[in-house]
C-alpha cells in the first residue's frame, strides 16, 4: 500500500507517425505536436515543444476528432461492429496524442502558463466528451450493435470492447432526456475546472512554506544527509548559510523523525496538515463542497444512488456496502494495534519529562527510536545500501528473472526535464518491449507522490504491435554534495510498486488501446503494482541489489534479519492512517444530497464516528486529499488495501513455489499483466490462482492477527 496514483485522468495516447489528419498545413508546419513525430521510438518531441504549442493542437485534435465522430453517426450503412465501435475506438487519434502529452507534463514539469492554459481548455475538453457520448445519433447505432451481439460472433476481447463502449454513453448520459442532459454538460464543465484548481492549490502550498532555520543547534538529531539537502535547497533558494526544510516528503518527513526539537516539529507538521486550509486564495474547502455535491447531483441524475454507487458498479467491489465490509473488518485489529504503538509512545514520552498526549508530530519521532532500541535498527544503518542505481538495477534483476526482460539507457531520446532518464525495454531475445521513461527527483514544477502514465499505450494495428510508452514519476531523496541519492526503505518499496505498474503498461499484448495495460477497475489495478514490493524485502533478493555505495558490500545478514524482525512495527498506524482516509472518502461519495457543511466538522465527524486517535491524523485530509478530488481515485482509495488482499495472496503461489518460479510467473504475466481490461478482474485472478483470494497473506504481513475473515462480492 503506497501513497501512490496512476495518472487516471489522462487518456492513452497513440504516438503513432501519422501525417497531419486533415490539419491545415499553416497550423502543423510550425507546430511539432501536429507533425509526424520524427524521433527514436516516435516518442514526443519534447526538445521541439513549447508552451504556445498546446493550445492550438488541442483545439485542432477536437476539430479533428469531431468530424470523425460527425462521419460515424452519419454513417448511411447498418451499423456493425467495425463501421461503428471499431470506427469509435480508433478516432481521436491527434486529440489523444496531444492532449496525454500535455496532462503529463502539467503533473510531471508544469508551470503558471500551463495551468492558466489547462484550467482555459477544461471546459472545451468536458464539452467535446459530451459531444460525443451525448449524440443521439451515434448512441442509436451504438445500442444497435450491442443489441444484435449475439449474431455477430464476436471474439472474448471483441465483446469486451463493445460491453465497454455501450456502458460509456449509458454511464455518461445517453439515455437522459434534454433538460438532464443540459444540466449533465454544466456539471461535467464545472467539476473539470475544480479538480484542475484542487490540485494546482495542493501544488502552490507545497511550494509556498519554507521552515528557514538559522540556529545550528535546531538541527540536533536530523542526519548528516538530511542536513546537506537542506542547507543545499537553502542555498539554491538564496539563503546561504542556513537550512531549508519544505512540505515537499523527501524534506518534511525525515524532518519529523528525528528532529529533536519538539516545536518545530509541531511547526511544520501543522503546515503540513493544514494545506488548502489556510483561508488564503489557495483554500480548498469550498472546491471539496462543490465536487461532492456536483458528484453527488450528478449520480443521482444518472439513476444512482449516490457518486459512490455509481463508480463502484464498474469496480471489483460493485457496491459501497461490499468495501465498508473489508473496511470494517480490518479497522478493529488494525486499531487495537495503533492503540498499542500508542501505549509505547507515550511510555517514551514520559521518560523523557513529556507529560502531554501523544500528537501526530511525535509519532514518526518516537517510532524511529523505538524501532532502534527494540530491534537495533536505525534506518540510517541501512541507507547506505539503497542507493538509487542500486535499487534500480536491483529491479531490472528481478525483472529479467521473472519475465526475461532486459534495460538499455538510451541518450538519443528527447526528454522534458533533465533529471529524466530514458530506457528501451526488450526481450530477453531483444524483442523491442517499449520506451520507459523514469523521473525521481522532487522539484516546483512537479505535483507530490508517484504514479505511472503512458505517453502510448499498447495495441494492434494491422497485425502488428505498437509498442507503448510509459514513464514513472517518483518524488525520492535527491543525491548532495558527494552522495548519490540513497532511499529510504519505503522509498525503496515505493520504486518497486510505480515498475510494477510500468510492467502492466508495457507488457500489455492486447488488440484495442482502451482495454490496454492498466485500463482495469481501480481496485484490480494496484495487483501488478503492489504485488512487486514484496519482491524488494526478501532476503535473495535484497543480497541481489542492496550494495552499500562507498565499498560495494552486500547487505550483511544481521541487517536483513533486523529488517525482517521489524516488518510488522508500525503497522497499526499505517494500516489505521490508510483505512481513516479510505472511509473519510467513502463518507464524501456516499451522500446522497448535495454537502452543506464545513469539510472540517464534516471531516471530524467521520474520524470521530470510527473512534480515529487523536494522535493520527488520516493520510490524507480533505484540503490536500488529492487521490479523490484530482486523480481519479474518488469512492476508490480503499483500491489500495482491496488490492492488498489480491497482491498478498498471488505472491503466496510464488512463495509456495520459488520466488522465480518461471511457471508461476508465465501464468502471472499471460493471465494478468499482458491482458489489460478484456476480461473481468475477478476471472483474471481466478485463472491466475486458480481459487478465490484468502485475506489470511495480507493479515499476516500487516500483523494485524489471525482472524478469519472473508472478502464480500
Amino acid at each position: 500500500m503506497k501513497k501512490t496514483a496512476i495518472l487516471l485522468a489522462v487518456t492513452g495516447a497513440t504516438l503513432l507517425s501519422c501525417n497531419r489528419m486533415n490539419t491545415p498545413a499553416t497550423i502543423g508546419d510550425d507546430n511539432p505536436l501536429l507533425a509526424a513525430f520524427e524521433t527514436p521510438y516516435q516518442a514526443p518531441p519534447f526538445h521541439l515543444i513549447k508552451n504556445e504549442h498546446y493550445k492550438p493542437a488541442i483545439l485542432e485534435g477536437i476539430r479533428v476528432h469531431q468530424g470523425e465522430i460527425d462521419a460515424i453517426a452519419a454513417g448511411k450503412d447498418a451499423p456493425t461492429f467495425e463501421n461503428t465501435i471499431v470506427a469509435l475506438e480508433t478516432s481521436g487519434t491527434l486529440l489523444n496524442r496531444v492532449n496525454t502529452i500535455f496532462s503529463n507534463i502539467t503533473s510531471a514539469n508544469t508551470n503558471d502558463t500551463l495551468q492558466a492554459l489547462a484550467q482555459e481548455l477544461a471546459p472545451e475538453l468536458s464539452k467535446h466528451n459530451d459531444n460525443i457520448y451525448l449524440n443521439d445519433k451515434l448512441f442509436a447505432r451504438v445500442k444497435k450493435v450491442w443489441d444484435t451481439q449475439m449474431n455477430l460472433k464476436l471474439t472474448p476481447e471483441q465483446a469486451k470492447l463493445l460491453e465497454k463502449k455501450y456502458k460509456a454513453f449509458l454511464r455518461s448520459g445517453a439515455n437522459l432526456d434534454a433538460k438532464q442532459k443540459e444540466r449533465l454538460r454544466a456539471i461535467n464543465s464545472e467539476l473539470s475546472v475544480l479538480s484542475l484548481k484542487f490540485g494546482d492549490n495542493v501544488l502552490a502550498e507545497n511550494n509556498a512554506y519554507q521552515l528557514v532555520i538559522d540556529n545550528k543547534k535546531d538541527l540536533s538529531g536530523l542526519p548528516e544527509e538530511v542536513v546537506q539537502t537542506a542547507a543545499d535547497d537553502a542555498r539554491a533558494a538564496g539563503k546561504e548559510g542556513k537550512w531549508l526544510f519544505t512540505l515537499h516528503n523527501s524534506s518534511v518527513m525525515p524532518f519529523l523523525q528525528y528532529a529533536d526539537n519538539r516545536e518545530l516539529r509541531k511547526k511544520i507538521w501543522m503546515a503540513y496538515q493544514n494545506r488548502g486550509n489556510n483561508g488564503n486564495e489557495l483554500d480548498n474547502r469550498t472546491n471539496v463542497v462543490h465536487m461532492a455535491s456536483l458528484r453527488s447531483e450528478k449520480a443521482r441524475l444518472l439513476g444512482y444512488a449516490s457518486h459512490a454507487h455509481y463508480v463502484l458498479e464498474e469496480r471489483m467491489a460493485k457496491t459501497p456496502e461490499n468495501v465498508y465490509s473489508l473496511l470494517d473488518q480490518l479497522w478493529k485489529p488494525a486499531l487495537e494495534k495503533a492503540k498499542a504503538e500508542e501505549a509505547d509512545i507515550r511510555k517514551m514520552m514520559s521518560a523523557d519529562g513529556i507529560k502531554d498526549n501523544v500528537q501526530p508530530y511525535d509519532w514518526r519521532y518516537y517510532t524511529e527510536k523505538i524501532r532502534k532500541e527494540r530491534y537495533s535498527l536505525d534506518e540510517q544503518e541501512i541507507k547506505p545500501y539503497f542507493s538509487l542505481d542500486n535499487v534500480r538495477n536491483g529491479i531490472f534483476e528481478v525483472t529479467k528473472n521473472l519475465y526475461g526482460l532486459q534495460f538499455k539507457e538510451l541518450n538519443d531520446v528527447p526528454k522534458y526535464h533533465e533529471d529524466v532518464t530514458v530506457w528501451e525495454v526488450s526481450e530477453k531475445d531483444g524483442k523491442h518491449v517499449g520506451l520507459l521513461y523514469m523521473d525521481f527527483f522532487p522539484r516546483a514544477s512537479k505535483r507530490g507522490g508517484a504514479w505511472m502514465t503512458s505517453y502510448r499505450k499498447e495495441k494492434i494495428t494491422d497485425g502488428k504491435r505498437i509498442a507503448p510508452i510509459i514513464s514513472i514519476v517518483c518524488n525520492f531523496s535527491k543525491p548532495t554534495a558527494g552522495n548519490p541519492a540513497l532511499l529510504t526503505f519505503d522509498e525503496t518499496t515505493t520504486f518497486f510498486h510505480e515498475f510494477g505498474h510500468a510492467l502492466h503498461g508495457l507488457l500489455s499484448n492486447v488488440t484495442y488501446e482502451s482495454l490496454s495495460g492498466t485500463s482495469v477497475p481501480t481496485d484490480f489495478v494496484e495487483l501488478p503494482s503492489q504485488i512487486m514490493e514484496n519482491w524488494a524485502a526478501e532476503p535473495e533478493v535484497l543480497k541481489m541489489y542492496a550494495k552499500h555505495y562507498k565499498t560495494g558490500g552486500v547487505i550483511p545478514d544481521a541487517l536483513i534479519q533486523k529488517l525482517q524482525e521489524s516488518a510488522t512495527f508500525d503497522q497499526g498506524f499505517a494500516t489505521v492512517e490508510y483505512l481513516a482516509a479510505s472511509y473519510l472518502d467513502l463518507n464524501y461519495h456516499t451522500l446522497t444530497d448535495a454537502l452543506t457543511q464545513n469539510i472540517v466538522p464534516f471531516e471530524e465527524a467521520a474520524m470521530n464516528k470510527i473512534g480515529l486517535p487523536s494522535s493520527i491524523i488520516p493520510r490524507y485530509r480533505s484540503t490536500y486529499y488529492s487521490h479523490i478530488f484530482s486523480g481519479g481515485y474518488s469512492a476508490g482509495y480503499y483500491s489500495y488495501i482491496w488490492s492488498g488482499v489480491l497482491d498478498t495472496d498471488a505472491f503466496d503461489a510464488f512463495k509456495q513455489k520459488s520466488l522465480f518460479d518461471p511457471a508461476t510467473a508465465r501464468s502471472f504475466r499471460t493471465n494478468i499483466l499482458e491482458k489489460g481490461g478484456t476480461a473481468d478482474a475477478d476471472v483474471m485472478y481466478r485463472t491466475f490462482r486458480g481459487a478465490e483470494p484468502s485475506i489470511q497473506p495480507l493479515l499476516r504481513k500487516r500483523g494485524l492477527g489471525k482472524e478469519s475473515f472473508k472478502v464480500e462480492k
